[in-house]
């Protein structure tokens, strides 16, 4: 058997080509890619399986779509046999009884070998790349910066050149931002574009299931092995398995776009919307696309929503809380306990007015453009360690305090019971937070539109800004997906990106 020094830097699809033209094979491949694990220091895995890694490699049906490939699993994605922490320490020692609809597709139909789990945000709550269960994950552009979440550690295995194929998920910006920070194509198709079975709960009726790619042609054939309808998720839509062979058909010439670069309110840092018009003015020279203007207000549903979404995790951590608050990363606790405190009727109702409100705007918007694009997050990678994009000094003394901790607890308390009498207070409380403490809710505010709404948004590399990859995001209609890959395609043509980030040594594919 060959030794090659490190694992393909190209594409998944000309990976697979390459297996099949003999350039390479699927063992060699894959022990380049369990010795580069080995000696990474970006903390990308958290579970890794050697031998059933080779055994998928030895036993690899080269004609199939991704024949061979290493595949990469989101640690949020069940794999039968394999951890189901959840990223969390309460669930450490917890293991999957059954495997994800959508993982069963890309290893059975499409052929892939499964690696191992990559690091994720507790419970996929936060956008950010540090647990207390996996400890930080680092951004291949730069260490010591984030990869953001949750899909942090797909984001990072991939730009980092250790696997060419990883899976990820997307509630509330969970693909897009992560590939906004590490130079990847992040593609959030229609709602139900992609299986979440068996287990498809609604709420928060605002997730994605897909991938973090190089190229445009990885996460359109992954599409065509992963999309189609599911009988244990309603909201499964068709698919013709025709997303790779599409590619540049559409006509892109006279399509009409909207530069909204702070989506949602959310403040952008220096740089950041310049970058964006740039990058918008290259597209519109190359495809003949026209720029309109449009007067698109959001509402930030962050708040909102992180506090209906934490409502489903109680039952899950069931008697454990509030016993486990310990365990937990602080913002997930804290949010728990904000939303135990301030979520009621009045609250659920509002969230509701402010989701219909959306879907007005949106609407209203294609009514008159086929494209928004907007920044895909506020600035470049932010440090890795930090658990919020930007710096928020009071409320760190509150969280890194166990005596303030306790206060806040009881003060929240406090508030439930006080909301029980006076039932706006709740949402009174979270307009204020919103207004004093914006940071506290910006993080996926350029993202959590398209979750809402349920239209498909891409996250384009769109440049760098102080030295560290931009994302640009682009949204279009309902059931427009193919229509947005031909978007991107278009600039991956005529603003080509490096597939993986500089640090990584490149070889020759």
């Amino acid at each position: 058997m060959a030794v090659i020094d490190q694992p393909w830097q190209g594409d998944a699809c000309s990976l697979v080509d390459a297996f099949r033209s003999g350039e390479r094979s699927p063992r060699e491949e894959m022990e380049a890619t369990l010795a580069a694990i080995e000696r990474s220091d970006i903390n990308a895995f958290s579970f890794v399986d050697p031998e059933r890694a080779r055994r998928g490699a030895d036993e690899a049906d080269i004609t199939l779509p991704f024949g061979g490939v290493p595949f990469a699993i989101k640690e949020l994605d069940e794999v039968e046999g394999w951890p189901d922490t959840g990223a969390s320490l309460v669930f450490k020692d917890r293991i999957a009884s059954h495997t994800s609809r959508v993982i069963e597709k890309i290893v059975g139909e499409g052929g892939a070998a499964p690696v191992g789990l990559t690091t994720a945000s507790e419970f996929g709550g936060l956008n950010v790349s540090v647990t207390k269960l996996n400890g930080v994950t680092h951004n291949p552009w730069q260490h010591g910066r984030t990869v953001g979440g949750s899909s942090s550690g797909s984001a990072a295995a991939v730009a980092g050149g250790l696997v060419s194929l990883a899976s990820g998920g997307d509630g509330g910006g969970s693909i897009r931002i992560p590939s906004g920070y590490t130079g990847l194509l992040g593609m959030k198709g229609t709602y139900g574009r992609i299986s979440r079975g068996p287990r498809a709960a609604f709420r928060p009726g605002t997730v994605v299931l897909g991938n973090l790619s190089r190229s445009v042609r990885d996460a359109a054939r992954y599409f065509d092995v992963a999309a189609g309808t599911d009988p244990r998720d309603p909201s499964s839509l068709p698919s013709a398995g025709t997303w790779e062979a599409d590619l540049g058909t559409q006509e892109l010439k006279g399509r009409r776009i909207a530069v909204v670069p702070a989506l949602g309110g959310v403040t952008l840092e220096n740089g950041v919307e310049e970058n964006l018009r740039r990058w918008v003015d290259e597209l519109v020279e190359a495809t003949g696309m026209e720029l309109v203007d449009v007067d698109l207000q959001t509402p930030n549903l962050a708040a909102m929503w992180m506090m209906g979404n934490l409502s489903t995790l109680l039952p899950e951590l069931g008697d454990r809380w509030p016993g486990c608050a310990g365990e937990l990363t602080d913002e997930v606790a804290l949010g728990l306990y904000l939303s135990q405190a301030f979520y009621n009727l009045e609250a659920a109702g509002i969230a509701e007015r402010q989701r219909l409100e959306l879907h007005e705007a949106m609407a209203s918007a294609f009514d008159q453009v086929d494209f928004v694009i907007a920044s895909t997050n506020p600035g470049p990678a932010f440090p890795a360690e930090s658990t919020k994009s930007t710096d928020v000094a009071v409320m760190d003394k509150v969280l890194s305090n166990p005596v303030a901790r306790l206060g806040l607890r009881g003060a929240l308390t406090s508030v439930s019971i006080a909301s029980g009498a006076f039932h706006k207070l709740p949402s009174q409380i979270i307009g204020l937070a919103e207004t004093k403490f914006p940071d506290l809710v910006a993080m996926g505010g350029l993202t959590i539109a398209s979750n809402v709404y349920g239209n498909p948004a891409v996250s384009i590399p769109a440049g760098l800004v102080n030295g560290l990859p931009v994302g640009a995001q682009v949204l279009a209609r309902h059931h427009h997906d193919a229509l947005l890959f031909d978007v991107a395609l278009a600039a991956e043509r005529h603003m080509p990106w490096p597939m993986v980030a500089p640090s990584v040594a490149t070889a020759p594919v």
